[in-house]
């Protein structure tokens, strides 16, 4: 199966590996599962660290290079995905998460999140 991680499971995977769930944790462990993350992540990661946002201090091009290196798969952000996030439901007004939403939908890529309002979302969104 198919998944996206959203920009914290991402952040926590590269430096906080013990506050992945067991869920989460179980997912991206599992040798059938097809891990992707998005250019919206390293963007926000890139963004919020040059806004000194003491969650995002980790350098961006290191956790690409760690996620290359353990098989990811990037997505790319295309005009398709940016037309979908649009008309999105206002339930979350954060334009990264609203990317990561649209391109789970467009790619049929089911998006793990650890932000109960991303997983309020329809379509392939799950909460881990």
């Amino acid at each position: 199966m198919k998944f996206l991680l959203d920009t914290h499971l991402l952040l926590w995977l590269s430096i906080r590996p013990d506050r992945l769930s067991p869920t989460a944790r179980a997912i991206v462990e599992d040798p059938a599962s097809e891990l992707f993350f998005s250019v919206a992540s390293i963007w926000e990661i890139a963004i919020k660290r040059a806004l000194g946002q003491s969650h995002f201090l980790v350098e961006p091009s290191i956790v690409r290079r760690g996620l290359l290196e353990n098989g990811y798969s990037e997505l790319l952000i295309t005009s398709h995905h940016a037309l979908v996030a649009g008309p999105l439901p206002r339930i979350h007004n954060d334009p990264f998460d609203r990317i990561l939403i649209a391109q789970a939908n467009v790619e049929a890529i089911t998006l793990l999140t650890s932000d109960p309002i991303v997983a309020r979302y329809p379509g392939p969104v799950r909460a881990v």
